[in-house]
């Protein structure tokens, strides 16, 4: 089957080079490119080099060289249209069915990238011409260089009604083409065609391939009631996909090794991103009048894992900056979220590089706010929380918003952060006077029940009161199990992706486990290789290192046979399940009780706190009479 080359590119640009082949190669930052030992010859050297900017890899000892798919073809032993699906199934894109109609839309959307770019170039000889001087002007008051206005390839759409439109009637282009185009509209009474932009400065919008597919136009009479007009919805052009200067920006990250370079900025509209690129900051984006969507964001998370979004502080730029909050919240991923810049009122990018330089708008850079900060922040202002029923509708408001988070890892975390937030406000306000009506003071979800009053000695003193933790000792040992039988992933790749871990350079572990395995089946030494360049080897060295874990759980062991190994692992992350999921039931619990200490919801936090003491002691019950049986099978 063939694919259409624009295609073939959009699936290409959902990926970054380095992080696919890093899976199977391990890679090292060489100034704008990464190096490591060539997957198709034994070498000890390494001479296997990839450029993500250019979306291309080269082996310098085979000769070998080519994208990502030909990565596929040559390494994995696929076919191209076998390289295509899996490239496909992995980015969620539904793969085109190749019809005749379909083949001769392809042909037309290549004839209209041709008429796109005659009319960019069009609209850059008009501003140069005598009809373009208030659209210099006005770029010169701005302080835009020349350099810039040749760099963004900007351009006058001059006053006729069909300046362009003639124009371009004799370069042989069609008045369906350039009605399909968007540059010209036509009347529904037939009446002709006339210029979409007319007296208007032109922003060229370009595809992640540098192509011009649509424009923006900002109006030069003040009198227009839409100041910024933009191309409408064509066969090239979909506003909701497409994020203004990204190819630039996607290639600055790609050749900046650290610092704010590599973060992409995103703007409201055209001319903060060429404040911005103009004062340094090379990395700016905006999208094109709307608010940003899951695609555009999806888009950011492929070149950059902490986007921040620029905004005016005024009412609308915090509205703005509000509903990207919500719109963000499901899609959150592990190490992928948003800061937020929010300026102040009335000042835009350009007013505050103009007033205190570069060095002023790094500052409202480096302070950015975290998501979670502006949804606490949020929440907090909606309305007072003096009140018991106030204080529950907050909580409440957080709750159904955490809830909508995917990502069940993700989610706790939240989950975690906003109870420790709530904690820390109810106990400030308690400590300013508030107090239950009955006197006790307010139990806050996570210190010991022992420490509440109103409650008996004998309770203070039981084992109730006080929780057994053995959730790191099996997470420990779920990923030594992995580290010394990787093979295990061939059969319980999206469990291990998806089981609860609550020690943070486990998950990290855990993350780099996955991230090399994708795609690809490892044995011991492998995996342990792979890992020694990354910024997990500490853990995963320390994790080996402790011998009790192997002692007391012989499956574990390098040496411990397959079957085993796969009894002792599926066991381990069954009871791991059901303990998480009693966890979450005693958080529920705890929550509860932290809202309203009624006898009814005490009873309910010490049943799910002596379930889970239960099943602890169940599970240990449980391990320690399968090892005994291991060992006596071994002695016979």
């Amino acid at each position: 089957m063939t694919y259409s080359k624009s295609f073939l590119d959009d699936l290409k640009s959902r990926f970054r080079l380095s992080d696919v082949i890093g899976r199977h190669v391990k890679l090292t930052r060489a100034g704008r490119e990464f190096k490591g030992l060539s997957p198709f010859t034994n070498e000890k050297t390494p001479s296997f080099f990839v450029n993500d900017e250019k979306g291309f890899y080269h082996c310098f000892s085979s000769g070998e060289s080519g994208d990502l798919l030909s990565f596929f073809m040559k390494t994995q032993r696929l076919s191209f249209n076998e390289s295509v699906k899996l490239l496909a199934d992995e980015a969620g894109v539904e793969l085109p069915r190749q019809t005749e109609d379909e083949r001769q839309r392809d042909r037309e959307r290549a004839s209209l990238l041709d008429v796109m770019e005659m009319a960019a170039q069009f609209y850059r000889q008009e501003l140069a011409r005598r009809e373009g001087a208030p659209a210099r002007t006005y770029l010169a008051e701005r302080g835009l260089k020349d350099d810039t206005i040749q760099a963004f390839g900007l351009g006058y759409a001059p006053r006729g009604r069909t300046a362009l439109h003639d124009h371009l009637l004799q370069k042989d282009v069609t008045p369906d083409q350039i009605v399909q185009a968007g540059l010209a509209i036509q009347p529904d009474d037939d009446r002709p065609l006339y210029d979409r932009f007319r007296h208007r400065i032109i922003f060229p919008i370009a595809d992640f391939k540098g192509r011009v597919i649509a424009f923006g136009g900002r109006a030069l009479d003040s009198n227009v009631s839409a100041k910024y007009l933009n191309s409408p919805e064509t066969p090239l052009f979909h506003k909701g996909a497409v994020l203004y200067n990204f190819k630039a920006a996607r290639e600055s990250c790609y050749r900046s090794v650290e610092g704010r370079d590599r973060v992409l900025i995103v703007a409201e509209g055209y001319m903060d991103v060429i404040s911005l690129v103009e004062a340094g900051f090379a990395t700016a984006v905006a999208p094109l009048g709307t608010a940003l969507t899951d695609t555009q964001l999806h888009t950011l998370w492929r070149v950059c894992p902490e986007p921040i979004l620029c905004f005016d502080g005024d009412r609308a730029g915090l509205s703005a900056a509000n509903r990207i909050v919500d719109r963000a919240l499901p899609s959150l991923k592990p190490g992928h979220s948003l800061r937020f810049a929010l300026l102040p009122e009335g000042q835009d990018p350009d007013d505050i590089i103009r007033a205190g330089g570069a060095q002023a708008m790094t500052s409202f850079l480096t302070d950015a706010r975290p998501l979670a900060d502006m949804l606490w922040e949020r929440e907090l202002s909606m309305a007072p929380f003096d009140t018991p029923e106030r204080r529950a509708g907050l909580e409440s408001r957080l709750g159904d918003l955490i809830r909508t988070i995917r990502e069940r890892r993700v989610q706790d975390h939240y989950r975690a952060d906003i109870r420790a937030r709530l904690a820390a406000l109810f106990r400030r306000d308690v400590a300013a006077g508030q107090r239950f009506f009955d006197g006790r003071r307010p139990w806050i979800p996570g210190e010991s029940l022992a420490d509440s009053r109103g409650i008996s000695p004998q309770l203070r003193r039981s084992k109730l009161t006080t929780t057994g933790n053995r959730s790191e000792e099996r997470e420990a040992l779920l990923i030594l199990a992995i580290l010394n039988h990787p093979g295990l992933l061939d059969s319980h790749f999206e469990g291990f992706a998806e089981v609860s871990l609550l020690n943070a350079k486990l998950d990290r572990l855990r993350n780099e486990i996955l991230r090399i395995a994708s795609g690809e089946s490892l044995d011991r030494a492998a995996l342990a290789n792979h890992l020694s360049g990354t910024s997990v080897a500490d853990i995963a060295r320390e994790l080996r290192g402790r011998n009790s874990l192997g002692k007391d759980h012989p499956f574990a062991r390098p040496e411990a046979p397959l079957a085993e190994v796969e009894r002792g692992w599926s066991h381990l992350i069954n009871l791991h399940w059901d303990a998480d999921k009693l966890a979450r039931e005693q958080r529920e619990a705890e929550d509860a009780f932290g809202r309203d200490m009624t006898d009814e919801n005490f009873a309910r936090l010490v049943a799910s706190r002596a379930q889970k003491l239960a099943a602890e002691q169940e599970e240990k019950a449980k391990v320690a009479e399968a090892d005994k049986e291991r060992t006596a099978g071994h002695s016979k």
